[in-house]
């Protein structure tokens, strides 16, 4: 194999070399165009929070009536859905 003569440990460290100051290049940008990105007033890291759609805000209000396994029969929402919905609207 390529690994086992002297010529092809040296290719093989070479590449690998050059793989490893990409890989650094990439962070070093990626570092760059995060503080950038903080500079401006509105920047917000991480994921977007959920829109409360109006097919989430009908399952909400379903909740005070029906039980959580009766809301996500009717609306086609999963249980663990309705209830992140209704931590997120409660938490505003």
């Amino acid at each position: 194999m390529i690994e086992n003569s002297s010529m092809g440990r040296f290719c093989l460290r070479t590449l690998l070399s050059l793989v490893e100051i990409e890989r650094d290049m990439i962070v070093e940008r990626v570092q760059e165009g995060r503080e950038k990105a903080r500079q401006n007033p509105n920047f917000r890291e991480g994921r977007p929070k959920r829109v409360i759609t109006p097919k989430y805000r009908k399952a909400y209000n379903l909740l005070t009536e029906l039980s959580v396994k009766e809301v996500s029969a009717q609306t086609g929402l999963s249980r663990s859905t309705i209830y992140r919905i209704k931590k997120q609207i409660e938490q505003k």
